[in-house]
């Protein structure tokens, strides 16, 4: 059952019309709409509906947890996760080597992923692409990348070389006052690239969410 049909669900149960729900949740009707029927696959307004549908928001997205009223999910073996804390935007990787002259990406520009930990505001997501950090990171895995969070040795990093205006994803190496990117593919090429004032840091990679 996808989040659409369980918001659906729990709105009849509770006895609730569209309306009703759209106006406890704090959003336009047409929007809720969308949700149910599937048009809209990520909503950005979990948590106001699962407040409203008194329910937390692992119910709606994930069907597991418990409502209220008691009701428990049909995968009663699987325990909650963490905490949903934010929805950040999906951006691309030119967009990441930029992020620091970026000063918003208004909602409807952007996809919209919930972090499951503590984060700033200025956090956003983006897509893995290519090979060079297999086998930690694979193609199409899900990023997390805090502009505020500190960067430290061994850290993984998204960074930007000054003279490429996309962004790179690499592990952070500091060494005798040196520091280096490095691949976590042991069959890359370019295993280590030194910095020294060509390199600006974006941001630290705080959580990942493997494809499926």
């Amino acid at each position: 059952m996808c989040i659409g049909k369980r918001i659906k669900k729990r709105r009849k149960e509770l006895g609730l019309t569209q309306v009703q729900l759209a106006e406890k949740a704090g959003i336009i009707q047409q929007s809720l709409q969308k949700i149910e029927n599937g048009t809209t696959k990520t909503p950005r307004n979990v948590q106001a509906l699962a407040s409203a549908l008194d329910c937390p928001p692992e119910f709606l997205l994930f069907g597991i947890g418990e409502a209220q009223d008691g009701e428990k999910s049909i995968n009663s073996n699987v325990s909650l996760g963490p905490t949903l804390k934010a929805a950040v935007p999906l951006i691309s990787w030119v967009q990441a080597g930029a992020w620091s002259e970026i000063s918003e990406i208004k909602e409807y520009d952007a996809d919209r992923y919930l972090c499951p930990v503590k984060c700033s505001d200025q956090t956003f997501a983006l897509k893995v692409h290519g090979v060079s950090m297999e086998p930690k990171f694979y193609e199409g895995d899900l990023i997390f990348v805090d502009p505020e969070a500190e960067c430290i040795h061994g850290s993984y990093v998204v960074a930007r070389l000054d003279d490429n205006n996309e962004a790179t994803f690499k592990q952070l190496i500091i060494e005798g006052g040196q520091k280096f990117l490095k691949a976590a593919n042991p069959n890359w090429p370019e295993q280590l690239i030194a910095i020294n004032g060509n390199c600006t840091l974006v941001g630290k990679v705080i959580f990942t969410g493997k494809a499926l």
